[in-house]
């Protein structure tokens, strides 16, 4: 199956002589009858000379902001450094004859790649053995660029040859090579521009990749043969729908390639035979406005994941070549309190993917009886999600587990025996012991009556009464930020920190209605749900206003934003990282990456009066009012493709007007990174480190 398309995760203010050059040109855009003013839209013009100043004046005023606290971000890189196993390798993956895994090296940025002939024999983290076969090493792909990505990374079927593509920008499109992994030489087929997504077919000459258009939006399959001008690539498939991102993958039985189009709310899926790869793509459902479905193929069927006809999704099965909609025979029927998020075809068995009470499960279903067998877990505040299942005649599921006490682990569960076991769990340095925390489930009431659930961490010894606290929030594109292990958190906890996840509406945790409930023009019941988290938490003693930091990253960016123009006595900080905060601007322009697609999230309110009004009333940025605003920290990267600089850089400049309050309004920008911000593992921690320290000052905890 491929996946839906992607979607945006101790000063006073600036004295006279840090401020940057302050040019305000007026933007004004009449929409159904109301001008729009935009003050720092110069902003938006990365070639000015005077916005590049810009942001490395704001950098520099942040780092002389923070550098009182330099000695504890230190203390803090040092500390989430080690509790992490710098020398470790990945579970392997066997597929025919060859066990593939990935390794780190202390004091290497990212990872290499091997493989070795498959075998029983347990391999040595940190020592290779005399059959082991370097792939690909990143460092050295990396070289001195200040970026790298490793975002295709495709094996042929015959295991002769590797395709792989890297993004040095951050900017989400990457240049793609064969590797031919019995010489190790790469074969450079000049295809640059290249998004995610990538599928060999079974002649391993020819395989399939995917390009954006200029708004990065995914529109078009191609057919390379290896060895052969580009010139020559087929144009396979071309998405004219604005709406519709394209994805292409091969399914698990080696049967089909996949060619799925797919908007926020409508699916559409064509086939082209792995051993047939110049056979022209047969659309398996048309597309139907609303109707939602993944197909995977088992036996001479096809296993279909739909929410036609079940709102909470089913899963039906029909003929591989009669996939009319009368022909269906259902094998899970859809529920009101069941959301089926996914599932896994084995031979063995139907794996579901499921959340029941904003909780995650797995339950199986047998071929041969229809028998549901469910899959407990020892935690009742916990994830579990799907892991790597490439053999379909495997009767093993492979799946992940944590919560926010358990470190990440993968298990698997034998079928036929209901055995399980753990191939590996996540190693946490530092003498961490999961019985010194304890973990709960929390429920705010919001403004609706609604209940809110909140995952809630904290160490047993924290003293009673209120104490520092952090509130994450994330509330969009049914994304569901399940309650699991950090150990970078532990820097928090251990400090006395409580650490909260409002699982909000507009996510996915509750299921599609609770989604439903956050989105278009119910968009601010999001927002009235974290305040009535944060107030819960301040209610039942957990925290203060004084010592309450929100955070959240892009689209939780935008909650950040629109909860402090609502509430911003509630807090004492706030950590907007790439905050999608400019939403009304952006969604008003369909030339931007994401918009048009982004119509069926938020609506298109350059069509609809209704939408306008509704997030006109929201957006972060036209709703900075004169208040008190707290501290906050703003994160933005120069080359972020689906949250664009500019965003969290006008509105840290309106903030800085229109705040009554002494808090410190910062703004960072990764001048070398995109949405994912920086890509080497040990920056990743530093930046991570400068915003721990943040929080840890900023909530009144110097230690």
């Amino acid at each position: 199956m491929v996946s839906k398309p992607p979607h945006r995760e101790a000063a006073s203010k600036l004295e006279a002589d840090d401020a940057p050059v302050a040019k305000i040109v007026p933007f004004e855009r009449v929409t159904w009858g109301e001008a729009v003013v935009d003050n720092y839209r110069w902003l938006q013009d990365r070639e000015d000379p005077a916005v590049m100043a810009h942001l490395d004046a704001e950098n520099a005023y942040t780092a002389m902001v923070l550098e009182p606290f330099s000695d504890l971000q230190n203390t803090i890189y040092e500390e989430m450094k080690g509790r992490i196993k710098e020398t470790d390798m990945s579970v392997p993956i066997t597929k025919d004859r060859w066990t593939y895994y990935s390794r780190t090296t202390e004091g290497d940025s990212y990872q290499r790649h091997y493989r070795r002939p498959a075998s029983p024999e347990t391999i040595d983290p940190e020592a290779p053995s005399a059959d082991e076969q370097l792939l690909l090493d990143e460092n050295v792909e990396a070289g001195d660029s200040p970026f790298f990505d490793l975002g295709v990374f495709e094996i042929s079927p015959d295991h002769k040859r590797l395709l792989w593509g890297c993004d040095r920008t951050g900017n989400e499109r990457y240049a793609v090579c064969v590797r031919n992994l019995d010489t190790g030489e790469d074969l450079d087929e000049g295809i640059d521009e290249v998004t995610y997504g990538s599928a060999w077919a079974l002649d391993n000459e020819t395989f399939f990749y995917v390009r954006p258009d200029d708004t990065e939006r995914p529109f078009q399959v191609w057919r390379h043969r290896v060895n052969t001008p580009i010139g020559d690539d087929v144009l396979v498939f071309e998405e004219p729908d604005e709406r519709f991102f394209v994805a292409v993958g091969r399914d698990k039985d080696d049967s089909y390639i996949y060619v799925a189009s797919g908007s926020k709310i409508t699916d559409e899926v064509f086939v082209i035979p792995a051993d047939q790869p110049t056979v022209e793509p047969r659309v398996l459902l048309e597309r139907k406005q609303g109707v939602e479905y993944s197909v995977a193929h088992h036996g001479s069927q096809f296993v279909i994941l739909t929410n036609d006809g079940a709102e909470n999704f089913r899963v039906v099965v029909a003929d591989e070549h009669d996939l009319d909609r009368g022909a269906w025979v259902e094998l899970v029927g859809g529920q009101d309190d069941v959301f089926i998020s996914d599932i896994e075809v084995s031979n063995a068995f139907l794996a579901l993917y499921e959340r029941a009470a904003g909780a995650t499960r797995i339950r199986f279903r047998d071929w041969d009886d229809g028998s549901i067998r469910l899959l407990d877990q020892p935690e009742e505040v916990s994830t579990t999600w799907g892991g790597a299942n490439v053999d379909i005649d495997s009767p093993l599921l492979r799946y992940g587990y944590s919560s926010m006490v358990t470190p990440s682990s993968v298990m698997t569960y034998d079928y036929r025996t209901g055995e399980r076991s753990v191939l590996k769990q996540q190693e946490v340095g530092g003498g961490y012991d999961p019985g010194d925390y304890e973990t709960r489930r929390l429920w705010a009431v919001s403004h609706d009556g609604e209940q809110v659930p909140i995952s809630y961490v904290c160490r047993r010894d924290r003293p009673e009464g209120r104490g520092p606290c952090v509130l994450y929030g994330y509330g969009a594109y049914e994304v569901s930020i399940d309650p699991m292990f950090s150990s970078a958190r532990l820097s928090l906890l251990d400090r006395g920190f409580g650490f909260a996840i409002v699982h909000a509406r507009g996510g996915g945790e509750m299921g599609r209605r609770w989604y439903l409930d956050g989105k278009l023009e119910k968009k601010s019941n999001t927002f009235h749900d974290v305040v009535a988290a944060a107030h819960h938490l301040i209610d039942v003693d957990v925290t203060s206003a004084e010592q309450l930091v929100l955070r959240g990253g892009s689209a939780g960016g935008l909650l950040v934003g629109a909860v402090l123009n609502m509430a911003p006595e509630l807090f004492a900080a706030a950590v907007a990282d790439v905050p999608f905060v400019d939403a009304l601007n952006t969604i008003l322009d369909p030339t931007l990456p994401l918009t048009v697609t982004e119509w069926e999230e938020w609506g298109n309110p350059i069509a609809d009066e209704e939408i306008y009004k509704a997030m006109r009333a929201y957006s972060p940025y036209e709703n900075i009012d004169v208040a008190r605003y707290p501290s906050v920290l703003a994160t933005a990267g120069l080359n972020d493709s689906r949250v664009s600089y500019w965003e969290p850089a006008k509105w840290v400049q309106a903030l800085r007007m229109m705040s009554q309050g002494d808090g410190t309004i910062l703004l960072w920008t990764d001048l070398t990174s995109g949405h994912g911000g920086p890509s080497g593992r040990y920056d990743k921690l530093a930046e991570e480190s400068r915003n721990l320290a943040y929080i840890v000052s900023a909530a009144g905890c110097y230690l």
